[in-house]
């Protein structure tokens, strides 16, 4: 071999003799030992690359190239992903167990987490809407979420005992306003649909509104007060609101049963503190909230918030009037003051409001 075709390792800087074999690194020479013993194959594009240039974080070997364009590291628990591999959520990147497990799972039904309020006020709903039909899966229980947590963490998914095939979703604290203004209900129902799920058109599933308790009153005697007076508004209107609630007299009596009629709010009250059991139609076993049990399941926006727009009036009315004139209220004389449209437009095609022709859709 000539003198000018002499080739040397640029790893090891020993003779690569005439017949061996060699490689190249970009304009570096390697010799076969050094190929196998010094070098390997990115992952990712399969060039050759030195060991020690190299990033070989969690089992992976690539390239720095490769590395900064098109690997990513999992925000939760720091694990090198590819770019095919990660979940994105709120615009950072998770390897599928943190997103799916820590951040997504579906929760058991005794979960409950710190309360996150959102909205400027003192009245906050919180709302429990079970659906039904669409699986039990949790690969379409993070869609779901995806689309309800795309800015904040406003929404979580619980089993439920009592749906065949499905799960609930269940809301943190808002106030009204936001949960009509700036939570993407509509997102999240469109989602759910879209993923075979229904809610109205089932025979399990509900539609349950909190009202967090410190809205009536700082101590529990103001609270009552007003409370009792939500429970009398109910036994009062009660074959209203079972028309509103779209359940059948046998559903209601089995998951949100009212208590039966007393003269005055007080005593509505006290029969109440001797009724034990979560299944009324105002559910008032939760330290922190009021239960509206009453309502079925739906997945139709319009619907949805007529029904926080209802609850949201019996409690305005329950903190403004006084026991005798929530005795001497009527249902007209009360959705006379309604001035919703949704809740209008909901009244009138249930036939509570006026009796006028509406373009009725389905409920889902």
């Amino acid at each position: 071999m000539d003198e000018e075709d002499v080739r040397i390792c640029d790893c090891c800087g020993e003779i690569i003799h005439e017949g061996e074999n060699y490689s190249w690194i970009g304009d570096d020479i390697v010799c076969d030992d050094c190929r196998r013993h010094e070098c390997g194959c990115c992952e990712c594009c399969d060039e050759l690359i030195y060991n020690s240039e190299a990033i070989t974080d969690d089992g992976h070997f690539v390239c720095r190239s490769c590395y900064e364009n098109e690997y990513f590291h999992c925000s939760c628990c720091g694990m090198l992903l590819h770019q095919d591999d990660i979940y994105t959520y709120n615009d950072m990147d998770f390897c599928y167990d943190c997103y799916s497990h820590k951040n997504h799972s579906i929760r058991e039904y005794s979960y409950k987490p710190e309360p996150v309020f959102y909205g400027k006020g003192k009245r906050f709903l919180g709302v429990e809407l079970e659906v039904d039909e669409g699986g039990h899966d949790d690969d379409n229980a993070l869609e779901i979420l995806e689309e309800g947590n795309y800015t904040d963490e406003h929404i979580y998914i619980k089993n439920d005992g009592s749906l065949h095939n499905g799960f609930e979703i269940v809301t943190h604290p808002m106030t009204l306003q936001y949960h009509l203004h700036d939570f993407c209900w509509e997102d999240v129902l469109h989602k759910a649909v879209q993923l075979g799920y229904r809610s109205h058109q089932t025979t399990t599933c509900g539609l349950h509104v909190h009202v967090n308790r410190d809205y009536f009153g700082i101590t529990e005697a103001a609270q009552d007060m007003a409370i009792s007076r939500i429970l009398y508004f109910v036994e009062q209107n009660w074959n209203e609101l079972l028309k509103f609630s779209r359940r059948t007299e046998s559903a209601m009596n089995h998951w949100a049963a009212r208590l039966g009629y007393e003269s005055t709010p007080k005593k509505l009250l006290n029969k109440a503190k001797c009724t034990y059991g979560r299944y009324h139609a105002v559910n008032l076993c939760n330290r922190h909230t009021i239960e509206f049990r009453m309502f079925r399941g739906t997945l139709k926006l319009e619907t949805l918030y007529a029904t926080l727009q209802l609850v949201d009036r019996i409690c305005d009315f329950a903190m403004n009037l006084t026991d005798s004139e929530m005795q001497n209220i009527s249902w007209s004389e009360f959705v006379s003051y309604i001035t919703e449209p949704e809740l209008i437009s909901y009244l009138k095609r249930r036939r509570l409001y006026v009796n006028e022709p509406v373009t009725v859709s389905e409920d889902l």
